[in-house]
């Protein structure tokens, strides 16, 4: 069990961000093991093609399974709430030579032949790594970058929405069954016992990571900032035509349409994505979701260009009637 204790500073300073480093790290794992993470299938699938001819066997050696430790380096908490894979490439390269030492001293069993290497010469190793992750997300991340991006906006601003209504703590609430709140301290379900107490100037910052799924990590070794990778909301969504089916008592007052976009509505979504999911053309999806925003029963939120939205509480009360 990895236990955090909490100071008010620490909460006040708590925050989320988004790691496309960390979402590349966590989607070798999902390449190398896809059984475990069968939601990310149809990527897998599509990846695998795409990575055909791609040099990335540094990346592959470093992100070993069973995962127990990847190194530090490789998985920093950004300092920013969006930074985009170039930059990250950029400091990964840059990361000093006593640190990658360090991290890699952190790893148990004998080194593979190339992760050694990188030990022995960092500065060449650390070059190669670093091109070898911008062709990786070139292939295998970029075409759906986006979408998933839309996809942690709308995690955040449901979290935002609990907080706003529960405070500090209602943050945590079913953020991962692996994770639980009481009190000062959060508790996460990691098979290494370590108790940690935040330093009351930096917090603990969030990071909904798609290709998590179904996992929780945690980024807890001094001096590193301390971050939480956990799921967001509706990862299946991103790979499947259709969503939660559709309460047919619903479906008779408001119309199957409407029904079923609220049932859609698991996780936040733009118009862009309802229209691929369900069909509809755009004149007719924004009059629907129009007529349901009018009754309250869906929200709209706003994040760059995108129009994302997210189901009221009243519209979660319908869908759970039985």
């Amino acid at each position: 069990m990895l236990t955090w204790e909490f100071s008010a500073q620490d909460l006040a300073r708590t925050r989320f961000a988004r790691s496309p480093l960390g979402e590349l790290v966590t989607s070798v794992e999902v390449l190398k093991d896809p059984g475990r993470h069968a939601v990310h299938l149809p990527w897998v699938r599509a990846a695998r093609r795409r990575l055909a001819g791609v040099g990335w066997e540094l990346l592959s050696a470093l992100v070993r399974l069973p995962t127990v430790y990847v190194a530090d380096f490789l998985t920093p908490v950004p300092d920013g709430p969006d930074p985009t894979i170039e930059r990250q490439a950029a400091e990964l390269a840059a990361t000093d030579p006593a640190v990658v030492r360090r991290d890699l001293a952190r790893i148990d069993g004998e080194l593979h032949p190339l992760v050694a290497r990188l030990a022995r010469d960092p500065e060449s190793g650390m070059a190669r790594l670093a091109a070898e992750v911008e062709a990786y997300w070139a292939a295998a991340i970029a075409p759906h970058w986006a979408r998933m991006q839309r996809l942690t906006d709308g995690e955040i601003l449901r979290r935002a929405r609990q907080m706003s209504a529960g405070g500090p703590a209602a943050l945590f609430a079913d953020l991962h069954p692996q994770v639980g709140w009481e009190r000062d301290t959060l508790r996460i379900g990691h098979r290494i016992d370590v108790h940690r107490r935040l330093d009351g100037a930096r917090g603990l910052v969030l990071l909904p990571t798609v290709f998590a799924w179904p996992g929780v990590y945690s980024q807890q070794n001094p001096p590193w900032q301390p971050g939480l990778v956990y799921p967001p909301r509706g990862v299946a969504t991103l790979w499947e035509t259709s969503g939660e089916p559709v309460p047919e008592g619903l479906a008779r007052v408001l119309g199957r349409t409407r029904a079923r976009l609220l049932a859609e509505l698991d996780a936040p979504a733009s118009t862009t994505e309802l229209a691929a999911r369900t069909g509809l053309s755009a004149p007719n999806l924004s009059h629907h979701l129009g007529a349901l925003h009018d009754a309250g029963l869906l929200a709209r939120h706003r994040t760059g260009r995108t129009v994302l939205y997210l189901r009221t509480e009243a519209a979660e009360l319908l869908l759970n009637v039985r």
